[in-house]
């Protein structure tokens, strides 16, 4: 029996040390979006800021959504958060919140960390903006309390190469990041009346080496739901017929001209060229008669700006074929007004990066406008 134990132990402290490399390696390899930058700094403070486009939705309606959702948000923690500060007319709305973040749970022992923080949105025609800072922890019930700026940094949470996590910091980093996350795919939920969060809260592949957090990768185009058109079956498939209109691959769009129509600078174009609710957007990918894919962008689309470029945002709903569109690489936005067999705005465009969608979402494609042609 003693020998029996003896070799239990042995056996213990040779595979010991393997299981927990394995998990450190497998815990490296799930930090690339806690590394550099994961933790924004403004003037030596931490701010998590995310930016919100919502095509065609007024400053009215954002705000009364952001502010539903921030109160909703902080009640349920059922303690002092709650919204402070409201400004319809700026567009301005401010809580403070204080949870709990479990690092693990079991049924002996409770780590976890109270969270204090400010939450603040800024509404605008189209868009919003909204920061998470002034963070706080309390840990071990009060008896610790830290800073963001004096634990989850950059200088003190990662290593001098910045290529990993600093062990006893890393835990608090990691739950920082996701809970600011869960608070950007909330407030997306809220602007777009959708099943986004639920989407991202089901359980996910192992993360990729190149992960970004939600509130580090970019601004966040939406859809709202309210403003999705519902089109017939005959308009939701793609067709490879070309209506018999004065815009026909007669005149190939490549050509650079279109008869009829006058060309304009693309950063010209007027706001108001293109009305979603008082028309439709069409895609047209090809050039050839015989290979022309047209769809319509069913979830809308609008005009505006990326890097400084003009571009136009078109949004196929989640059920819509959208193959073609990921292997175009230059394709025409026409608009025809409604009741119109007419466009009154063509674009030729290149299409630019643009961020995958999440589940039940629509996909959006954005086009750097180059040449730009209207009646």
């Amino acid at each position: 029996m003693k020998n029996l134990t003896h070799l239990l132990f042995v056996l213990l402290c040779i595979c010991l040390p393997a299981a927990v490399h394995a998990q450190k390696d497998k815990d490296d390899d799930d930090d690339s979006k806690y590394l550099a930058g994961a933790v924004p700094e403004v003037d030596g403070k931490v701010v998590f800021t995310k930016e919100f486009s919502i095509p065609g939705m007024s400053q009215e309606e954002i705000f009364n959504r952001m502010q539903k959702w921030m109160e909703a948000r902080l009640k349920k923690n059922e303690n002092n958060s709650r919204v402070v500060y409201t400004n319809p007319e700026e567009g301005q709305i401010v809580g403070t919140g204080e949870e709990w973040i479990v690092f693990s749970s079991s049924a002996l022992s409770l780590d976890r960390i109270k969270i204090l923080y400010q939450l603040s949105v800024v509404c605008a025609p189209e868009k919003c903006t909204m920061e998470v800072e002034k963070i706080r922890f309390n840990y071990r019930e009060g008896k610790e309390k830290y800073t963001a700026e004096e634990w989850i940094v950059d200088k003190y949470a990662l290593n001098k190469a910045q290529t990993k996590l600093v062990r006893g910091l890393a835990k608090w980093r990691r739950k920082t990041v996701n809970f600011v996350d869960d608070l950007a795919l909330g407030a997306a939920e809220a602007l777009s009346a959708s099943t986004a969060k639920k989407a991202a809260e089901t359980e996910q592949p192992e993360a990729k080496k190149e992960e970004k957090s939600a509130v580090s990768s970019g601004p966040i185009v939406i859809a709202p739901k309210a403003e999705v058109e519902v089109k017939t079956p005959a308009e939701t498939t793609k067709v490879t017929v070309v209506p018999a209109t004065p815009l026909t691959p007669a005149t190939p769009v490549a050509s650079g001209t279109v008869p009829g129509y006058k060309e304009v600078a693309p950063d010209q174009l007027p706001t108001n060229a293109i009305q979603m609710g008082a028309g439709k957007l069409v895609l047209v990918i090809g050039t050839d008669a015989f290979n022309m894919t047209m769809m319509t962008a069913n979830a809308g689309g609008s005009l505006g700006k990326s890097s400084g470029k003009p571009v136009i945002f078109s949004f196929l709903s989640p059920d819509q074929p959208y193959e073609q569109m990921e292997a175009a690489e230059t394709y025409t936005v026409r608009f025809y007004p409604a009741n119109q067999t007419e466009p009154s705005v063509v674009l030729e465009c290149k299409k630019m990066p643009s961020q995958a969608p999440m589940e039940g979402q629509p996909r959006m494609y954005v086009g750097e406008i180059l040449k730009a042609f209207v009646k």
